[in-house]
C-alpha cells in the first residue's frame, strides 16, 4: 500500500484505497492529482516523492469528498505547494462540514462528523487559476455526476486520471448503489468516456486499463439495474424510509448510520432523476411524502 507505480515516464500513481495520481511536470518536481484520505496518506504520498528525488510542485483536488482532500492540510504545511481544485471542491475543504451537511439534509449527529466525511481544513484555490502550462501541460477534462463540479486530468503522455467516476466491477456488485449526486451527469460522463483515447486510464478506485468502455458500461448497468429496483419498490407509493429499506434488503445491505446517509443520499438522487424525466410523482398524502411510479 502506498506504493508508487509509473505508467509511463512522467505518469504514474500511489496505490491506495482512493489512489492518487502522480505527473513529473519537470525532471526534479511533480503534481499530486488528490491528496489522501488524511494527514497519514499525505505523509506517505510526500515520503513516495522524497524517495524519487521529487519535491512537490502543486496538488490537484479532482472533488470535495474526505477520501480525495484529507491529506490537503499536511501536505500544504510541510512543502508550501499551493492546492487547485473546482470551486465547490474549494469550498468544502475550507469548510468540511458542509460535506456531511450535504449528505444528511441538516446539521448532520456526530455519527457524521468524523474524518471519513470531514477533512482537516485547508485552503484550495480554484483550479481556474492553476498555471496548467508551468504544471506541464496538463489538461483538465469535466466528469460531473458522482460529485458536484468533479473534474479529471490527462497528462500530455496521454494517461487520464478519472476520479471517482467509474468504480471496480468488484466494487459495484459488492455495494450495488455506489454514491451518485446527480444521477442525469453521472450517465452522461459515462456516455464521454466511452468517447476518450488514452494510454492508460486510471480510475481512483479501480485498477488503471487501457480501455476504459467495459468499465463504464458495468457502471452504466448497474445505474440502470438500481433505477429499475427503484420503480419497482415505487409501483404502490411509498416513503423514503420504506424504500431506502427495500433497496438494503433487496441487496443484502448493512445499515449503519453512515450507511443511511450515503446510500440515502444517492437514492434520493435516483428519484429526483426519476421524477425529472417523468417516472415517477411526487405525491403528499396523510402528510407524508410518497414516491408513486408512474
Amino acid at each position: 500500500m502506498y506504493e508508487l507505480v509509473m505508467l509511463t515516464e512522467r505518469s504514474g500513481y500511489i496505490e491506495c484505497p482512493a489512489k492518487m495520481g502522480v505527473f513529473l511536470c519537470d525532471p526534479s518536481s511533480a503534481v499530486l492529482i488528490d491528496a489522501g484520505s488524511d494527514k497519514d496518506a499525505g505523509k506517505k504520498a510526500l515520503k513516495a516523492l522524497d524517495s524519487k528525488g521529487w519535491t512537490l510542485k502543486a496538488v490537484i483536488n479532482t472533488h470535495l469528498h474526505a477520501d480525495h482532500i484529507g491529506g490537503n492540510k499536511l501536505v500544504a504545511n510541510r512543502t508550501g505547494a499551493p492546492i487547485y481544485g473546482p470551486s465547490i471542491a474549494a469550498a468544502v475543504a475550507g469548510h468540511p462540514i458542509l460535506e456531511p451537511t450535504v449528505l444528511y439534509g441538516g446539521y448532520p449527529p456526530k455519527q457524521l462528523r468524523n474524518k471519513f466525511l470531514m477533512a482537516e481544513p485547508s485552503a484550495v484555490k480554484p483550479i481556474e487559476e492553476a498555471d496548467l502550462a508551468a504544471l506541464g501541460g496538463l489538461e483538465v477534462l469535466q466528469l460531473p455526476g458522482h460529485s458536484m463540479d468533479m473534474i479529471g486530468i490527462r497528462t500530455p503522455d496521454n494517461v487520464v486520471f478519472l476520479a471517482d467516476c467509474v468504480f471496480s466491477e468488484e466494487t459495484t456488485q459488492k455495494y450495488h448503489v455506489n454514491f451518485q449526486y446527480d444521477i442525469a451527469q453521472a450517465l452522461a460522463t459515462l456516455d464521454y468516456l466511452e468517447t476518450l483515447e488514452a494510454d492508460w486510464f486510471v480510475p481512483a478506485h479501480a485498477a488503471p486499463c487501457k480501455d476504459i468502455k467495459p468499465l463504464a458500461q458495468a457502471n452504466r448497468a448497474k445505474m440502470l439495474e438500481v433505477a429499475d429496483l427503484l420503480l419497482q419498490l415505487c409501483e404502490d407509493g411509498k416513503g423514503f424510509e420504506d424504500i431506502l429499506a427495500g433497496v438494503f434488503t433487496h441487496y443484502g445491505l448493512e445499515m449503519n448510520i453512515g450507511q443511511h446517509a450515503l446510500v440515502g443520499s444517492t437514492v434520493r438522487s435516483y428519484l429526483s432523476w426519476l421524477a425529472d424525466t417523468g417516472r415517477i410523482s411526487l405525491e403528499i398524502a396523510d402528510n407524508r411524502l410518497l414516491f408513486k411510479a408512474l
